[in-house]
């Protein structure tokens, strides 16, 4: 069953990557805020017809949760904005492997810190070196995409907010 499980990751990253390069795109002609609208709305009508047919669970028993945890959704929508934003600037391997560096300092403080009710992981120094390399990824990323658009004219001067 695990490696099912990390198939069915791995073939969440790709879409990712997928819905990051499409949305991107699309933003440039609907608008950021219209972009990630419209995939919300999309995906929760198809969720919708899903839960309706297949789904096994109480809908309603999210009147009974914890609100903190109803501020879960605001995550989701912050995560695609941002990476709707980002995707047509710095890219989509830039802005994909910023998010997954994000995630995964973020799961090492939850992880550490047993937050939200997770296991215990200790931080490590392997740990702590694999994000380092990530970073360093980040940075020779970017800077091969700056170049490259340099190459291509489609920027003059590197701005601060480019």
């Amino acid at each position: 069953m695990s490696i099912f499980i990390l198939i069915a990751s791995l073939i969440g990253g790709v879409l990712l990557s997928a819905q990051s390069s499409v949305n991107g795109s699309f933003s440039s002609k609907a608008g950021t805020l219209e972009s990630a609208f419209l995939t919300f709305i999309t995906g929760g009508m198809m969720l919708f017809i899903v839960v309706l047919f297949f789904g096994t669970g109480n809908f309603l028993s999210f009147l009974e949760a914890p609100k903190w945890q109803l501020a879960a959704v605001w995550f989701g929508v912050g995560y695609l904005f941002l990476t709707i934003l980002a995707v047509p600037k710095i890219g989509v391997i830039a802005t994909n492997l910023a998010a997954i560096i994000g995630q995964l300092s973020m799961g090492m403080l939850i992880d550490h810190f047993g937050w939200f009710g997770g296991m215990l992981v200790p931080l490590d120094w392997q740990r702590l070196l694999a994000l380092l390399l990530m970073f360093i990824a980040l940075r020779l990323i970017y800077q091969a995409n700056i170049k490259e658009r340099k190459e291509r004219g489609q920027i003059s001067v590197l701005k601060a907010n480019d």
